[in-house]
């Protein structure tokens, strides 16, 4: 038998795959609906006195409106850098600097433009459906392993079943983000 218990194997299995899940959502929430919200431009870095740095250490960023954000640096000498790093972001959005603010205003979006962002959150699902098979195979393996070794047999099917129960719950919040993502995009 290993360091580890079955039991603590199936804590961190566990621990991985909210962990995937909690992944998807804030990919699902940068995927822009055409509506404005701050979460769109989360991760962008801004190079400001010769360092790249995240534009929430730069700039106050604010949902105007459902189209419109607005980012107020606190150095004014920052406003280009930060406009700079939009265009570079390849967001779909042209920003406008009036020298206090870079306002963003999100175009609206067209049929094909909104299939095609149901296909990229698609695609982070399914990316996160594979991250949990994978999970599940390492906790199968080490549950088949540690029965070899002497583990009850009984027990380890139970415990082979509370594997595939997670599973089954996390794919089905999986389904569940990706169907109010999906709501969210095609709802014009």
């Amino acid at each position: 038998m290993s360091d580890m218990t079955i039991e603590q194997f199936l804590q961190k299995g566990k621990q991985s795959m909210e962990d995937s899940i909690e992944h998807l959502r804030k990919e699902l929430a940068k995927i822009r609906a055409g509506k404005a919200s701050p979460s769109m431009v989360n991760g962008l870095m801004v190079e400001h006195y010769g360092t790249q740095m995240p534009i929430n250490q730069v700039a106050n960023v604010n949902a105007v409106d459902s189209k419109t954000l607005a980012i107020q640096p606190w150095d004014k000498t920052a406003l280009e850098a930060i406009e700079r790093a939009i265009f570079e972001a390849n967001l779909g959005v042209t920003p406008q600097n009036d020298g206090e603010f870079v306002r963003i205003t999100m175009p609206a979006l067209t049929e094909e433009r909104r299939k095609e962002l149901v296909k990229y959150a698609k695609g982070h699902a399914e990316e996160s459906r594979v991250s949990i098979r994978n999970i599940r195979h390492k906790l199968m393996d080490f549950i088949k392993k540690e029965v070899k070794e002497g583990y009850p047999e009984d027990a380890g099917k139970r415990k082979e079943k509370q594997v595939q129960d997670m599973v089954e719950k996390y794919s089905k919040e999986i389904e569940n983000l990706l169907e109010s993502k999906e709501q969210d995009i095609m709802t014009v």
